[in-house]
């Protein structure tokens, strides 16, 4: 995986969509850089809650993006 960023998104995103989407990309950059196998149980649980939580912000952000769209399920 190269150190790039993408571009940023067009389209209807506000600056604050920009900020949720350049976490979510930061919490899963740290977690793939994690060595998942030194960690234990509590730090794993750490970058699952993390993880969860962002994906949650992150389906959020297309339902506000999307309205039209029947929410994700």
């Amino acid at each position: 995986m190269t150190n790039e960023q993408p571009p940023p998104p067009t389209g209807p995103l506000t600056p604050m969509h920009h900020t949720r989407i350049d976490f979510a990309r930061r919490d899963l950059e740290y977690a793939r850089s994690e060595d998942l196998a030194q960690l234990d149980a509590a730090g794993l649980i750490l970058i699952v809650e993390r993880l969860r939580h962002r994906l949650g912000d992150i389906l959020d952000l297309v339902d506000e993006v999307l309205p039209s769209q029947p929410p994700i399920r």
